[in-house]
């Protein structure tokens, strides 16, 4: 039997990075797309409207809910070397994944200070999606098995 052990660190300044890298790649792509199927407004901007909007609520989901369900880390965590596990040191689920991922609208509406607020004061270090969720964002290195033989 092998009994799963998660030594958690803070791991913020990479945590931040992996976010910047993530919502980056995501809003340069937004931008884009919205910049070639937009229409122009009168004040200069661009706008899309119908089923024109579908694809970016899409990509966001698959992006960050899928890429982080079936690879345990989206791109920016996967630079930064980090990984999302479930508390117990197991793979999370997509419905970990989706958790996690809905109350970025928080961390992000107010810059990330919750999130670093909830890092810096939490025992396991976990921001308010990984409290939701149940999830741990660690480096691979931080789980200890150990194999019991009885």
């Amino acid at each position: 039997m092998i009994i799963r052990r998660v030594e958690s660190k803070r791991y913020l300044g990479p945590r931040i990075a992996a976010t910047l890298i993530d919502y980056g790649i995501y809003f340069i792509l937004f931008f884009l797309y919205v910049y070639t199927f937009g229409q122009k407004t009168d004040e200069g901007g661009y706008e899309i409207n119908g089923v024109l909007a579908l694809p970016i609520p899409i990509f966001w989901f698959l992006y960050f809910v899928v890429l982080e369900s079936v690879n345990q880390a989206t791109p920016g965590h996967d630079i930064c070397k980090l990984i999302v596990v479930q508390t117990s040191g197991e793979r999370i689920t997509f419905s970990n994944a989706l958790k996690r991922r809905i109350i970025d609208i928080i961390d992000i509406f107010f810059y990330g200070i919750p999130a670093i607020i909830c890092i810096c004061n939490t025992p396991k270090y976990q921001r308010l999606g990984d409290l939701f969720a149940d999830t741990l964002v660690i480096k691979k290195s931080d789980i200890v098995e150990t194999e019991v033989v009885f």
